[in-house]
């Protein structure tokens, strides 16, 4: 029983998961058709989806580290409520500077939503089965953003925007009550030690990095993978992203019941080969047959580089500082997503999409040698904090 993985309150976050992602998903497809019905550009319709990655991306670290100390069910609640006002807010306002303004606090508490519930589910998971059950955790997310979009256009076409945000505030009540009736004994608050700790967890925030590397190539992809398919004469335009989630639906959990086995790091390497690959793919070829290779390549990278990465530094981390480690691993992805969406947007503009997707490539190769100087400087170098954070049986932690 000790190595159970599926419990019924792993499965209600699974739910409250992906009821966060179905209301974010929502909202973030459409949001710029509203920005232009309030006469924003379509610059301002893009700084919707960037304010947002950044908000939440420079606030996480802070946070996350906060949820450590007030309670992640408290931090649940308090985020959802919120974001809930935000929706509300977002449907009663007739301005589109107003709604730039809303998603940066919207992006705050959003991050706090992230840390706490990623903080949260893993306290619920067995510590030698922690990849493949962040892997299983993680299908709620890609499912969410799966089916979101297509029911927020039929909302957007039938009911208006309005309506829209109506969904979004339902989703998010469901959230807040979701949180309300969490185990509130879940939160190791009450067990952290009375001696001053750092607010931000900086020694994963900057192994962390390796994450900005590899996801500027996948904010690359979420915004122009369409376009570029359209440019080459590719049908349908969203047949690469279509293609990823496939390919992430299906090898997700084995690649995390692996990890468990053989070693986090074991897997975690090779997915940031395969990413720079399925980028360097979509950067020299330029046909349908080459974009669904490329799609292959990077999704076995990508979606199986996450929950190996998470595993293998929470290794590292006590129970209580799980929602600062969260919000440095949450900062630097999403900082990566946007500057991946911005950079690459003006590279394409002035030299073309193969040379930025090459680029884009680059800093995922040089993620490889960025993670294993940083693991050798910020992981091997320290011991565990006390004896009782590393198993004695054998397990992941005979990774290295």
């Amino acid at each position: 029983m000790a190595d159970r993985l599926f419990s019924p309150r792993f499965f209600v976050m699974c739910g409250f998961t992906f009821t966060v992602f179905l209301s974010a998903f929502q909202l973030l497809p459409t949001a710029p058709f509203r920005i232009h019905e309030l006469g924003g550009s379509t610059f301002a319709s893009g700084l919707f989806l960037g304010f947002l990655t950044y908000a939440s991306a420079f606030s996480a670290p802070l946070t996350g580290a906060l949820s450590d100390r007030i309670g992640r069910r408290r931090t649940l609640v308090i985020a959802s409520s919120v974001i809930l006002l935000c929706a509300i807010a977002y449907a009663l306002t007739s301005s589109y500077r107003l709604m730039l303004a809303l998603v940066v606090v919207h992006g705050v508490f959003w991050s706090a939503l992230l840390s706490a519930s990623a903080a949260y589910l893993t306290g619920l998971l067995p510590e030698r089965r922690r990849a493949e059950g962040i892997a299983y955790w993680g299908l709620s997310s890609v499912a969410a953003i799966a089916v979101a979009p297509p029911i927020a256009f039929w909302l957007l076409e039938r009911g208006g925007w309005r309506s829209i945000c109506i969904s979004c505030g339902a989703l998010n009540v469901l959230m807040g009550a979701i949180a309300w009736n969490l185990d509130p004994d879940q939160s190791p608050t009450h067990h952290a030690s009375h001696s001053p700790m750092p607010l931000i967890e900086w020694r994963v925030l900057v192994l962390s990095l390796t994450l900005f590397l590899y996801s500027f190539g996948y904010g690359a992809i979420t915004s122009f993978s369409a376009i570029y398919a359209d440019a080459i004469g590719v049908t349908p335009k969203s047949l690469y992203l279509t293609v990823l989630a496939v390919v992430i639906l299906f090898t997700r959990p084995l690649s995390g019941l692996l990890g468990d086995r053989i070693g986090y790091r074991r897997i975690f390497i090779p997915s940031l080969v395969l990413i720079a690959c399925g980028l360097a793919l979509l950067s020299i070829v330029g046909t349908r047959a080459s974009l669904v290779v490329s799609a292959i390549v990077f999704g076995l990278g990508f979606g199986n580089a996450y929950p190996a990465f998470v595993a293998y530094v929470l290794r590292d981390v006590t129970a209580a500082r799980r929602g600062a480690a969260f919000g440095a691993i949450l900062a630097a992805f999403d900082t990566g997503v946007g500057t991946g969406s911005i950079g690459v947007g003006a590279l394409a503009e002035r030299f073309g999409f193969a040379p930025a997707f090459g680029i884009a490539a680059g800093l995922s190769a040089f993620s490889i040698p960025y993670f294993v100087w940083a693991e050798k400087r910020f992981l091997e170098r320290k011991p565990a904090p006390s004896p009782t954070i590393l198993s004695p049986s054998p397990g992941p932690t005979t990774d290295l």
